[in-house]
């Protein structure tokens, strides 16, 4: 029998495949867009794990999620440089959340506050993509425009506190597959895994609408 952490890697991989093949994430990777793209992409990120983060102390004592708030999975204060990088020191005036954006954060939140289990799988879905895909985002960003190599620009994609990022995402599906509920509960967690994708890929759609190529 499959471990939870594969159901949930299989389940959605299809959305997890659409997510990475939005046309704006490859505009932007592709070089075709510019640092504004880049600069207001990071600014939605920063919505999304302030909603991710900020319930993050009270879930600590919980049963089930307790065991997955690790501090060096915070990206808050490493976004927060970077927006001050691309956006100057008054980058919370001038913040604004795409309603597609909105509509994530509100809901990690109202996983955070109303479903510890449920947060699981957002914080499943957005922590284990940085430390995979998201390096090949950094290691883009930085040539397409000369952010210094683990610098300011793309410290989100940089984890001070993780030295080895395999042995932790290994570690990090030992939890998974050792969660404290029952089977219908992890199902309801899958299903909450493939909308956290579909959440994100609205952003992408809502991000490609504000920067379309021009034709």
């Amino acid at each position: 029998m499959d471990t939870f952490s594969t159901v949930i890697r299989t389940a959605s991989h299809e959305q997890h495949v659409e997510a990475e093949t939005s046309s704006f994430m490859s505009d932007l990777l592709g070089g075709r867009l510019g640092v504004d793209a880049y600069a207001r992409y990071t600014e939605q990120l920063w919505f999304v794990y302030e909603a991710l983060e900020s319930g993050a102390e009270r879930l600590a004592a919980d049963p089930v999620t307790g065991p997955f708030i690790q501090p060096e999975l915070y990206r808050l204060g490493a976004l927060e440089r970077d927006l001050e990088h691309l956006r100057g020191a008054g980058w919370r005036t001038g913040l604004t959340a795409l309603p597609a954006t909105r509509a994530y954060a509100d809901r990690v939140r109202e996983c955070a506050t109303e479903w510890p289990a449920g947060y699981i799988a957002h914080h499943y879905t957005r922590y284990l993509g940085d430390l995979s895909g998201g390096q090949i985002i950094r290691d883009k960003a930085e040539r397409i425009w000369g952010f210094e190599r683990k610098g300011d620009g793309v410290r989100f994609y940089v984890f001070e506190g993780i030295a080895n990022p395999a042995a932790f995402k290994r570690g990090y599906r030992e939890l998974l597959d050792g969660v404290r509920v029952d089977d219908l509960e992890k199902q309801r967690i899958v299903t909450e895994c493939k909308r956290a994708f579909a959440l994100n890929t609205a952003v992408f759609r809502a991000l490609g609408e504000e920067f379309p190529l021009s034709a």
